[in-house]
């Protein structure tokens, strides 16, 4: 697994959204992007993606902005990686969620090595939240 600009940028959006979580407060864009030196049109993109998911939801007009749609606490790490970067697995044969075949299925042991790497990348990520890195 590669984690992708884009999943970097929507972690670190969503946990700063997570620190205004439950304090009535909405976040313009452009504050995201300037203290996580994300270019805001890029951000833009990311928050319509994650606002399509139901991660966040935003309030428009001069006190608009936004905010997380769901505790921090119950959003993972893995959930959003998935979301902005597609499978965990390195290999698509490996995947759980996004199964393909390729051409490593043909030796079982070396498709069993890369099944148990998914496994230990997959059980980190599912167990972190957004709430634990605020």
């Amino acid at each position: 697994m590669r984690l992708s600009r884009k999943s970097e940028y929507a972690l670190l959006a969503l946990i700063d959204l997570a620190r205004c979580y439950g304090k009535n407060e909405l976040l313009k864009i452009m504050e995201v992007s300037e203290r996580n030196n994300i270019p805001k049109k890029y951000l833009e993109q990311i928050f319509l993606q994650l606002k399509g998911a139901g991660y966040v939801r935003s309030i428009r007009g001069s006190r608009g902005g936004y905010e997380l749609a769901k505790s921090p606490d119950e959003i993972t790490l893995a959930e959003i990686i998935r979301l902005i970067d597609g499978p965990l697995a390195s290999v698509g044969s490996a995947s759980l969620y996004y199964f393909e075949h390729t051409p490593i299925e043909k030796n079982e042991k070396l498709l069993q090595v890369f099944k148990e790497i998914r496994d230990i990348v997959s059980e980190k990520l599912e167990n972190l939240t957004l709430s634990q890195f605020v």
